[in-house]
């Protein structure tokens, strides 16, 4: 169906088209304690996704001790057109963007510019006199100031994403997404609810205000430079649109392309450090692999070890879970901008203790596992794609059996 030649990186080989920035060796998978045969189900499994028409393409890495055991391309770009799905093909990354925020926000953290018990008055006056919502619709008092450890874990009291769709939050900048909620009340008191909504964009706010630089100049001047992440960013340069990846969806049981393709080649107006960042597979992989390795990939720094076992720590109170898309998840907790599974046992998911991930609305996922030493990036681009029951198929749940049915040394 496809020319596999140009789509797909063998074990030890490398692939000729990637740009000078982005040499990436694969190395074989036994020389990180992979079986070749568990490697090729992996795939197997994501190229047949992709043959039964249940996904256009599909880009995914694997890593561990530092190595890049498979790096593997398939499909198309846009499930309408000739352009094959490459391993340098760009991705609407949305909430991936927020463990990266998260990043930004603990650079200032170490410069002693907040701490996690500080009230987000303190940095938003504005917030300092919120309300609550309560539940007969009456309007009370915070029993305690939002602090920014809640904010950092979306237990800040604010509601889902869904609540504000009235106020059209992402409509002006961030400062008038600031006065738009100073307007609001709370949907709950803080720190006693698991909520997703504007918690990361407010920190996107916070990095502006406390580093006096807009989020995207921070983020490429102290995270994508540094890293060698150049396909990152809140916009595509005109030079690269034939790269980006065409959102799909599903019409009589395949897939198609969902709507218009529409790409920003200039920077936003509203920075949304909720999910405004397009990015590569590759460049994603130097962001994780620069956590795993406690903050420093190839001579640079962007956080302490200390900081990183930080943000892999759940701060959520005694009783809150999360529950991002029905029941609580069991075994998990919440850190900074990522879910932390702390009971393996519990969650019944394959990937290590300590492992800590997040994904986009569009399907793209990843995890670190610290315990394991290893990172896995996924890439596809679905409209609904992470919302389970709504098409797209559990790639979330498929690849982390595959890969750890793959270790043969797997640690707890």
């Amino acid at each position: 169906m496809f020319n596999r030649r140009h789509l797909m990186l063998g074990a030890g080989a490398a692939f000729a088209a990637l740009p000078a920035w982005a040499k990436i060796a694969v190395q074989p998978a036994a020389s990180a304690g992979f079986t070749p045969a568990g490697i090729a189900q992996l795939n197997a499994e994501m190229h047949s996704l992709v043959d039964s028409q249940k996904l256009a393409g599909v880009v995914t890495l694997l890593a561990r001790h530092g190595k890049v055991v498979n790096l593997d391309a398939y499909g198309k770009q846009d499930a309408s057109g000739p352009a094959p799905i490459t391993i340098d093909s760009i991705f609407r990354i949305a909430s991936m963007t927020k463990p990266i925020t998260g990043v930004a926000m603990m650079q200032l953290y170490e410069q002693g510019k907040w701490k996690l018990t500080d009230p987000v008055s303190k940095f938003i006056p504005e917030f300092a006199g919120l309300k609550v919502k309560a539940a007969d619709g009456s309007l009370v008092d915070q029993k305690t100031p939002m602090t920014m450890a809640q904010v950092m874990s979306h237990t800040a009291g604010f509601g889902t994403n869904a609540n504000y769709e009235p106020a059209q939050l992402g409509a002006t900048d961030l400062q008038g997404m600031v006065d738009k909620l100073a307007k609001l009340p709370l949907y709950s008191q803080p720190g006693t609810d698991w909520s997703y909504g504007p918690c990361v964009n407010i920190q996107g706010y916070i990095v502006q205000k406390l580093s006096g630089m807009d989020l995207a100049d921070y983020f490429q001047a102290h995270i994508f430079t540094p890293l060698k992440m150049p396909d990152t960013q809140f916009w595509v340069d005109p030079a690269k649109t034939a790269r980006v990846v065409r959102i799909h969806t599903y019409a009589e049981d395949k897939v198609v392309p969902a709507g218009e393709q529409r790409i920003a080649t200039a920077k936003p107006r509203f920075l949304a450090g909720s999910g405004g960042l397009l990015a590569t597979a590759p460049d994603y992989f130097r962001f994780c692999q620069a956590l795993l390795q406690g903050g420093r990939l190839e001579g640079a720094r962007v956080l302490k070890p200390e900081t990183v076992k930080l943000m892999r720590k759940s701060v959520l109170q005694p009783g809150v879970g999360v529950d991002l898309y029905g029941p609580v998840q069991k075994g998990l907790g919440f850190g900074m901008d990522f879910a932390v599974h702390e009971r393996p046992a519990e969650s019944g998911l394959p990937q290590g203790q300590d492992s800590y991930w997040w994904g986009g609305a569009f399907g793209t996922w990843f995890w670190i596992d610290p315990t394991n030493d290893i990172v896995f990036v996924g890439m596809i681009q679905n409209l609904n794609g992470s919302v389970p029951g709504a098409g797209t198929p559990a790639v979330r749940d498929i690849s982390p059996k595959a890969v750890y049915a793959a270790l043969s040394d797997r640690k707890a």
